[in-house]
């Protein structure tokens, strides 16, 4: 999640995030940004200090209060010492202060999803004998190597961190391509398609299911 309130900003950092394969939320308000870290499963917070409602800070404050451990980036335009550190004594795992070079942002994003923290993020996500390593950016099924395109990895990742859920069109549409859903594309229904080939076809227990008139998910055998 990126919480940053600064529009161009915002925009930009979910683009190239989005660009480096990850599925990212971009929120506006500390609020917002409080309510969806201790509400979903990030693995990681990206936060601007400087925000309406609720400050980064006590962002933060409220997030490890409620027992979040999820590590936590924090961005600003203050480069005082004191600020740093008290974001840090906060349960800050990192700091960058603006401008800043994307490169960088992405390699201490890396970083710190590599280092991972409890239960917060899962380096590799499993179901049945399908891998998917978020560090690494690779999949793997019966230990065979498949390669997906940045969409495909992203659509794959958004179902398996939604195991047992229905996802709709519009779900889907909006956390992988950024979009509104529009009913008279069939992007969806291609991206499916496709990457069912890849993942499905070859083996003999299928994992991607259709729920008519609702949308996809991705399940154990036997448990629908």
């Amino acid at each position: 999640m990126v919480a940053e309130d600064e529009p161009k900003t915002g925009v930009y950092l979910k683009q190239g995030l989005t660009e480096a394969g990850f599925v990212v939320d971009l929120v506006t308000n500390g609020a917002d940004a409080f309510q969806q870290a201790v509400n979903e499963p990030y693995g990681l917070l990206v936060l601007d200090v400087m925000m309406p409602d609720m400050d980064g800070w006590q962002v933060l404050e409220n997030v490890r209060a409620a027992g979040r451990q999820t590590p936590t980036l924090f961005l600003t335009a203050r480069d005082r010492v004191e600020d740093r550190v008290k974001g840090l004594e906060l349960g800050a795992d990192d700091y960058l202060i603006k401008p800043f070079a994307f490169s960088e942002l992405l390699a201490r994003v890396k970083s710190l999803l590599r280092r991972g923290n409890g239960t917060a993020f899962q380096p590799t996500l499993i179901i049945e004998d399908l891998q998917l390593d978020l560090i690494k950016r690779r999949a793997a099924r019966g230990g065979r190597r498949i390669d997906l395109t940045a969409k495909e990895f992203m659509l794959l990742e958004l179902l398996l961190r939604h195991c047992g859920e229905v996802l709709s069109k519009s779900f889907i549409a909006s956390k992988v391509w950024g979009i509104d859903f529009d009913s008279d594309t069939n992007i969806i229904e291609v991206a499916i398609r496709r990457l069912r080939a890849k993942i499905d076809d070859d083996f003999p227990i299928k994992l991607i299911h259709t729920v008519r008139g609702m949308g996809y998910l991705i399940d154990e055998p036997g448990s629908r």
